[in-house]
């Protein structure tokens, strides 16, 4: 969509048509009031969707040893005073 100029007067009449062209094709309309511009419309950008963190290390990340028990022998006793 091509950037456009709308009176305010038109902009009271046609108000959501004119939102929904913005939204769909994009661009932006600038209202003028007695030949002066006094507003823009311009689309909101679009947010990515969120997406969940599980699975985000799949293939990155190889899990080496035994997770599941901890063993305090192996230097942990150096952090003790």
């Amino acid at each position: 969509m091509r950037n456009r100029v709308v009176t305010a007067m038109q902009l009271k009449t046609r108000c959501l048509a004119l939102l929904d062209e913005v939204d769909d094709k994009g661009g932006t309309i600038t209202v003028t009031k007695q030949g002066r511009p006094v507003a823009t419309l311009l689309p909101v950008r679009k947010k990515k969707p969120w997406r969940s963190p599980k699975g985000a290390w799949i293939g990155k990340v190889q899990i080496v040893g035994d997770i599941l028990t901890f063993d305090t022998g192996s230097g942990a006793d150096s952090f003790v005073k």
